[in-house]
């Protein structure tokens, strides 16, 4: 993918989330590894439903703009940097505060009940970091001892963050990981899931 087309996909992902209420306002950031220290990356105080391709901006891994676009790169770009440095593997980041999802972060539940089977085959489990202060040093911290085994970590009392090797993928991890919250709230209203034995779990765990 060229980077022009790259830049048409963050607006494209950046309406996605902005119809579905994902994002309020100029809530939430992506971003996205081009090379070895270049990185694409949503500017800060924009809605990303109203995203045009030339807004996005170009930063090397310490957040420092290599384009001249006028716009800035969100505060919260230090927790996107850490995600790259812990899993080297990853190209993509996506946060957002998808309401399902966020409800569980602001009770600091994890999604880690085993009774949704495509949510075992997929994401497995979703921990909650430690609260820490969003835009400080305190929230690349607080989620870097989980990133190692997970691809989505709920924020406490913030959102969520995904992960994946294309932008494409880490949005539809965060897709996953809102559906599956809707279903484990509307499953808590029917008196809680029932769970899969251990074999069970496990077995789709392995795929």
């Amino acid at each position: 993918m060229t980077e022009a087309e790259m830049r048409e996909q963050f607006c494209e992902i950046g309406r996605r989330c902005w119809q579905r209420g994902w994002v309020a306002a100029n809530d939430g950031n992506f971003s996205v590894r081009l090379g070895e220290n270049v990185f694409l990356v949503t500017p800060t105080g924009v809605s990303k439903g109203f995203m045009t391709p030339e807004m996005l901006l170009l930063v090397d891994s310490d957040c420092r703009a290599l384009s001249n676009t006028g716009g800035k790169p969100s505060s919260e770009l230090k927790m996107h940097m850490r995600c790259y440095r812990e899993r080297p593997d990853i190209r993509a980041v996506v946060h957002a505060h998808p309401p399902a999802s966020t409800a569980f972060a602001a009770a600091r539940l994890p999604l880690d009940a085993p009774i949704l089977s495509e949510f075992l085959m997929s994401l497995k489990e979703v921990p909650v970091a430690p609260y820490a202060t969003p835009g400080t040093d305190e929230v690349p911290d607080s989620i870097a001892p989980l990133l190692p085994s997970h691809n989505a970590v709920l924020l406490a009392n913030h959102g969520a963050v995904t992960l994946g090797e294309t932008l494409m993928q880490a949005y539809y991890r965060l897709e996953s990981l809102e559906h599956t919250a809707e279903i484990f709230l509307s499953a808590r209203l029917l008196g809680g899931g029932v769970p899969l034995t251990p074999e069970q779990a496990a077995r789709l765990k392995a795929f």
